[in-house]
This record gives structure tokens, sequence and C-alpha cells, in this order.
């Protein structure tokens, strides 16, 4: 774990957008909304709150980041790009033949790719297990749980929260992307899951809701969900916005499989650029 500054997660949070859409300019396709979205959350974990090694991804001492919705995998490897997990030029094989990078998240294939996710609603079962073991072990690590607001449909991913209460499993630290959005529509509309604050600490969490895309606020919910002195898991709401820092994106009204026209992957490279380059200008005296 390293110590950044809010300027230098905005950067690193710009970089794994730009990553993302040189990924989904790959194959012209993508869950390009998620991975947007999610920039800000996965700056901070990777450049600020998890502890690993970039060349030695199996570490046994690191903290384990379970993708659970194994279709934001091209959001994690713009991170694992970020975090010199994987390198660059691995970049342009996305989604390709013998890639290391396939389209939905394998362990099998990609370093840093804790589990093979995509089934919703089994990466917080599997951190529970993972989190009793490392405890067993004596191992200090955390276990990161990344879900979608849309597992929260699925009654296991409750039976995994019961039994992390229950079992006092303090090293897990939950974070739910909530974008309110969905293969079959508004999440909230498929299945209402709020009051999701209350519902969380009636199970037993500490329980923590941020804006999603505020990289302070983000930074500070991670630092205390490690901190936090009680003996129960730990859960982050983070409310994002889909498509986040390319506008044509965010106000696509069906953004949860994005079909980006050719022309338009340098457009929103562009936009982004040039919006980084103004929060830069901004942020010199």
């Amino acid at each position: 774990m390293q110590e950044h500054t809010t300027a230098s997660l905005k950067r690193a949070a710009y970089r794994i957008r730009r990553y993302a859409l040189r990924m989904g300019e790959v194959q012209g396709q993508g869950y390009i909304g998620q991975a947007l979205g999610m920039a800000d959350i996965l700056a901070v974990a990777y450049r600020h709150a998890l502890n690993y090694r970039a060349d030695e991804p199996e570490w046994e001492g690191r903290d384990r980041f379970l993708l659970s919705h194994g279709h934001y995998a091209i959001a994690l490897y713009a991170a694992l790009l970020e975090a010199g997990v994987l390198p660059e030029a691995e970049l342009e094989t996305y989604g390709s033949d013998d890639s290391r990078l396939p389209m939905s998240g394998m362990a099998t294939y990609t370093p840093g790719m804790e589990i093979s996710g995509g089934s919703l609603g089994q990466g917080l079962i599997i951190a529970v297990g993972m989190a009793l073991g490392l405890k067993q072990k004596g191992n200090p690590a955390f276990v990161y749980n990344s879900m979608s607001d849309g597992e929260l449909d699925e009654g296991s991913t409750w039976e995994a929260a019961m039994s992390a209460a229950h079992f006092g499993l303090s090293n897990i630290i939950n974070l739910i992307d909530i974008n309110n959005q969905q293969a079959d529509g508004p999440s909230g509309k498929v299945l209402g899951f709020e009051p999701l604050a209350q519902k969380w600490e009636s199970f037993g969490w500490f329980v923590q809701r941020v804006p999603g895309n505020d990289i302070e606020a983000v930074k500070t919910a991670f630092d205390r969900a490690r901190s936090h002195a009680g003996g129960q898991p730990r859960v982050i709401l983070f409310d994002t916005l889909m498509g986040k820092g390319v506008p044509f994106l965010e106000q696509r009204e069906k953004n949860h499989f994005i079909n980006v026209g050719a022309e338009e992957w340098q457009q929103a490279i562009a936009v982004l650029d040039d919006n980084h380059q103004r929060d830069i200008q901004n942020e010199q005296p």
C-alpha cells in the first residue's frame, strides 16, 4: 500500500479510463460504461489501499481483490495495467484468441485475477471462505470483493453477508458498484434494494455510502474500512455514473453493454484527454 495525493489518484483514474477505452476499441464493444464508472474506485484500490507486489501476483501476504462481476474484467485489466501487474503492450490483445485478457474475467488466464467471476452472486461467498482461511493461518491480509448492484438480487449474496458477520470476518471489505443499471433495465426497478445501507447494517456490517466518482470520498472510505476497530465485516456502497468522464457515453440511455461506433472511440479518448488537461490546469496555482 502506498500513500497518494488526491491529484495523483485522479491521474491514475484517468489512465485507467484511457486503458479501458483503448481495449474497447480493439473489439469495438464492451462493458465500457462500467469501466469508466468504476475507474476512481479502482485507482484508489490499486494506487492507495491494496497491499500487493506487482511482480509477484501470488505473494501470500497480498490483499485479495475478487472481481465477482466478471463482465467488469476490462475495468480490472485497466487497473492491473496501471498497477504494473500487466504490461501495456498486452492491451492490444484484449478479447483475442489466446489472450491473457479474455472479455470475462478468468483466474486461469490473467495474473492478478483471483477468481473466475461472472455467474453473479458468487464473489462474496468465495470471499467468506478466503477470509476464514486467512484468519486461521494468521495472515493479516484483507479480502476485497467487488460486486455490482445487480448481484443484490441474488439470495446467495445475503447468505454470505450473514455468514461473514456471524464469523466476525473483519478482514472482508465488500465494494458495491451502484450504477442502477443491469441487462434487464434499472437495477432498482428490476428488484428494489433500498434502503441499502440499513439492510447491510441490520446484517451486522460496518457500512459506508459515498459518491464513487469523488476520489477524496473514495479514499477516505477505503481508509475508514481498513482501520475500523470493530470485529465486523465492512461494506462500501459506491454510487457511480456509467460512462463517467465521456459525456456522450454518460448520456446513453442503455449503457450496460455499449456498442461504440468506429469513429467514436477516438472521439471518446479525445474528450477524456481534453478533460484531463483541463483538470491539470485547474490544479496549478
